[in-house]
């Protein structure tokens, strides 16, 4: 059915099955109690649990009634359109496609076919749900890429959700080993096995691969498995399109910080570096240091890596910056502008003269002042992040993370503990400081390895059959391409800015490649995360640069289509 690449071994299940199926998708293989484990999305780091954790407290407090997403701009009409428009299918998956255990699950798709010509026939356009649940995708389904591509195309737009995430969850908990196969050789082999069997309700034409050409699209960790699919399965993937497509797997990922480094505001900018060197340096005295916690709102915390590391979390809000206003974050552009806005006796004139210059110091103490920037970065920290932590919790409660018991509820609703997972074996990215010292950077220069991958031992114990191993195996990603990965319909699209640019082909580390109809290889100027994916129904509303990507993607694709030949039948 295409080529297995993977080494999976076979491990014996500690306990009984239980068969999921769409009633009850979420009931799945029970594993026994004995291995008790002992962030989501781009959490990466223990302190990015502590702030999952109060923001699952924040959403408990919102009524009932309505709908949230982690996807901006997933409005509640939204939602209720989506998901009455695209209601969720099943399809029947292994839980390990190497070894015949004889257990199974039920993986959750949503289908698109508005546009699909039953007579003449089309493409079917899958985007690959990727390290969340398939929901937060279904925009794309109805006015983002895949409507785009299935308008453009005659063809069926599909939403698959990734193995584990959302409702597509295989096992009754996420110890260390129920997440056993959550890797990236398991989730290709799903979307390979869905390619090749699936059949769509009420369309009888056999829309399965290789007798109908598949476009494969994925963003960000997705768009690195849409690079990889065209690898590993060629004769299923007839195309593929990886947007932000990290098909660069690293330990240290202190480029990530550097993007945000160069391209920010200028003066947003050397406020950061300026504000970090000198919290640093006042951090080598703990009086001093005491000080500057109690600015900041965290008096009692502990640690001051901890404290370097809160601070650290309006930075990665550069990453949700969209250019659709209403699904984009406008929440670094005010952090920034924050920072040199002037109170009290200061006055405008101040923001413009150099950082610690006398005229712009403030008293904390009678032998301690800092620049006022560093005031204001922590009203907003107070402000926006600090006031998460409940009244019956300590600041040590909130935001410590070296009390281990932290990280061991291994409950099906601590769904940080996927990508998390998926981030200790296989994928690193770990955002250090820079690792030569003298290097500016937005960090402190506290933020090491060593503390940024200790949530690996603490929250993933060894269990009976599987072991998390000392530092990921990035080798097992970058085994199969890595910069260099390529092949025919095989488009890579970036963002100028995007702070994982750093992990993508388009890189400064990467070779140079030409653009073409084969092989596109574009860089969007001045955009983020994967901002082709996003869409208008209307395209000509889009912004220039937005509307040109969107149309060369519909042009590469519908060439790539006059090429495919349906394949000969075997004797």
């Amino acid at each position: 059915m295409g080529r297995r690449h993977a080494t999976t071994t076979a491990l014996t299940l500690a306990g009984p099955l239980v068969i999921a199926h769409p009633e009850t998708p979420a009931t799945a293989i029970e594993i026994d109690d004995c291995t008790h484990g002992m962030s989501h999305g781009s959490s990466l780091r223990p302190q990015g649990v502590n702030l999952w954790r109060l923001e699952k407290i924040q959403a408990a407090k919102v009524s009932k009634g309505s709908l949230s997403s982690d996807l901006p701009g997933l409005d509640g009409a939204q939602g209720v359109l989506s998901r009455t428009e695209f209601p969720a299918r099943w399809f029947e998956q292994p839980l390990d496609h190497f070894s015949n255990t004889g257990h199974t699950f039920q993986q959750r798709y949503w289908v698109n076919d508005r546009h699909y010509n039953t007579t003449v026939g089309g493409p079917v356009i899958v985007l690959d749900g990727g390290e969340t649940s398939g929901e937060d995708r279904l925009p794309f389904l109805d006015t983002g890429i895949v409507e785009i591509l299935a308008k453009a195309t005659g063809g069926v737009g599909v939403v698959l959700e990734h193995r584990y995430y959302g409702s597509s969850v295989p096992v009754n908990n996420f110890t260390t080993d129920s997440l056993r196969w959550l890797n990236n050789e398991q989730a290709a082999a799903d979307s390979a096995n869905f390619m090749a069997n699936v059949k769509f309700d009420g369309i009888d034409r056999d829309l399965t691969s290789p007798n109908t050409p598949w476009i494969y699209y994925g963003g960000s960790y997705a768009g690195a498995r849409a690079a990889h699919m065209k690898v590993l399965y060629p004769e299923l993937v007839y195309g593929s399109i990886a947007s932000s497509a990290v098909t660069h797997a690293a330990l240290s990922n202190w480029e990530y910080m550097e993007v945000i480094r160069q391209a920010a505001d200028p003066k947003c900018s050397s406020h950061l570096e300026r504000s970090i060197v000198t919290i640093d340096n006042i951090l080598d005295f703990p009086r001093l240091g005491g000080y500057l916690k109690a600015l900041f709102g965290v008096k009692g915390l502990k640690h001051d890596v901890d404290f370097v590391s809160l601070i650290q979390e309006p930075l990665g809000s550069w990453q949700s910056k969209v250019w659709d206003p209403a699904v984009g974050s406008a929440t670094f552009d005010e952090f920034c502008g924050n920072l040199s806005k002037p109170f009290g006796h200061f006055s405008a004139a101040a923001a413009d003269l150099p950082f610690n210059h006398p005229s712009r110091m403030v008293a904390i103490a009678d032998d301690f002042h800092v620049d006022f920037a560093i005031v204001n970065y922590a009203k907003w920290i107070k402000q926006h992040v600090v006031s998460r932590c409940p009244a019956d919790q300590t600041v040590e409660q909130c935001f410590g993370t070296f009390n281990d018991t932290q990280y061991q509820v291994t409950t099906l609703d601590q769904d940080w503990r996927l990508w998390q997972f998926q981030v200790c074996t296989q994928w690193g990215y770990f955002t250090t400081a820079p690792l030569n010292q003298k290097h500016p950077r937005i960090i402190s220069r506290r933020l090491t390895l060593d503390y940024l991958s200790k949530i690996c031992k603490q929250a993933y114990p060894p269990g009976k059959h599987f072991r998390v191993p000392a530092l990921p195996n990035i080798t097992a990603v970058n085994a199969l391409g890595d910069f260099d990965l390529a092949a025919d319909r095989l488009a890579f699209i970036d963002g100028e800015v995007d702070p994982w640019r750093p992990d993508t082909p388009h890189s400064a580390y990467a070779h140079d490649r030409k653009d073409t109809i084969l092989r596109p290889f574009k860089l969007i100027p001045g955009a983020v995360h994967h901002w082709d994916e996003y869409g208008l129904a209307n395209l000509a509303d889009e912004p220039p640069e937005i509307l040109k990507i969107h149309m060369e993607m519909i042009h590469f694709v519908t060439e790539w289509l006059k090429d495919w030949k349906p394949p000969k039948k075997k004797e």
